[in-house]
């Protein structure tokens, strides 16, 4: 929790809107025209698997910037019987937000805003999305690079820059590895430039996750329930610090860096870390059910730190949540949810698991079609 805050000092300084009031859907995965109506703070959309559920959460990702919750090339998100492109847009109040493809660019994005032309990252204005998937489910148990690509996610909805700087430094990574691998002995000046860059933008990536980190940590510190398992993060970095510590560590490790062809210290190497702190041990040795719960906690937690810095909270994606807990913690779960003022987005195969929410709006998923059951 951000430094001078407390619990409820913290929850007092969240604004609440209903950030999408209208939702519709054009050829878009296996939706051909889907309109969602009145929309609330709680929105429980069930069917079969299959039916086109999960296709309308990430519809709604699409909505901020980045590459959605499944990261998917755009051209394999516009429906197959359909023109070849597909639009997704929201009211937000008197905004309306929009984004697409056309069947002749199917690989490059547009987005407008109240009709106007706008870029990707100029959503971030509007809205903050975050989101739980059942693939995230693994997070702690794959490669650091999954780890890596899920707190970028967390320190992006914070800072836009990050984006931008990621994309820089990594850039500049391969592009040493190149020179490095080359079987001649690339220029020193021309390696000095190339690291230069590495070190410019590596630095702020490596600065932003590890601020991420620290007040993630501060608000899971806050958190007096025990009913969910609490996780504690680290940033395990391989060479974190300044600019200038990174150019010096990259200028000295090149003839080692040579005979590995590739940079073996950097940014790009750094890990997650978590622990669960009732048992002090690491996620990746805990129940699947621990695990789950620690995941909740971290999204939680960066819903909380969202509202806090923008004051405004964000909506949370939640694909088969309820699926994954007993009812005590399903219990849990909609009571803090509740506690929170962000509009919330579900997803399951059984409307009983959503009993225990207050107000929902539910709508039934069947082959791309969408009904309200309200």
């Amino acid at each position: 929790m951000p430094k001078g805050f407390s619990r409820t000092r913290f929850l007092a300084t969240w604004v609440w809107i209903m950030p999408l009031n209208f939702l519709s859907l054009r050829h878009f995965r296996n939706h051909g025209d889907s309109q969602l109506h009145g929309l609330a703070r709680f929105n429980v959309l069930t069917g079969d698997n299959g039916a086109g559920k999960t296709n309308i959460l990430e519809a709604i990702s699409l909505l901020a910037p980045g590459r959605g919750m499944r990261r998917a090339p755009l051209s394999q998100m516009a429906a197959m019987s359909g023109p070849g492109g597909f639009a997704v847009s929201a009211d937000l109040g008197d905004v309306k937000i929009g984004t697409g493809v056309t069947a002749d660019m199917p690989e490059r994005r547009k987005v407008r805003v109240n009709g106007a032309a706008a870029s990707a990252n100029s959503l971030a204005e509007w809205l903050s999305i975050i989101w739980l998937t059942p693939a995230m489910d693994r997070l702690f148990m794959e490669s650091a690079g999954g780890r890596r690509q899920f707190l970028d996610r967390l320190v992006l909805a914070i800072d836009p820059l990050h984006a931008r700087h990621s994309s820089r430094y990594e850039l500049a990574v391969r592009e040493r590895n190149r020179l490095l691998a080359d079987d001649v002995m690339p220029d020193s000046a021309w390696l000095d430039a190339v690291e230069t860059r590495m070190a410019e933008h590596g630095a702020c990536v490596a600065a932003s996750r590890a601020a991420l980190v620290a007040q993630l940590n501060s608000v899971l510190d806050s958190e007096a329930d025990e009913v969910f398992a609490r996780p504690v993060l680290a940033l395990a970095s391989c060479e974190p610090g300044s600019a200038e510590t990174l150019l010096e560590t990259w200028r000295g490790a090149r003839q080692r860096d040579r005979q590995a062809k590739r940079t073996l210290d950097g940014p790009h190497r750094d890990d997650l870390i978590v622990t669960m702190r009732q048992k002090g041990q690491a996620a990746a040795l805990c129940s699947t059910g621990e695990q789950k719960a620690m995941l909740i906690a971290i999204i939680l937690a960066h819903s909380d730190l969202v509202a806090s810095l923008k004051g405004n909270a964000p909506v949370l994606l939640l694909d088969e949540i309820a699926a994954h807990l007993d009812p005590l913690r399903r219990g849990v779960l909609y009571d803090r949810l509740s506690e929170r003022t962000g509009q919330v987005w579900m997803t399951g195969t059984d409307r009983a698991l959503f009993s225990g929410i207050t107000s929902p709006r539910h709508f039934t998923v069947s082959g791309g079609a969408v009904h309200s059951d309200n």
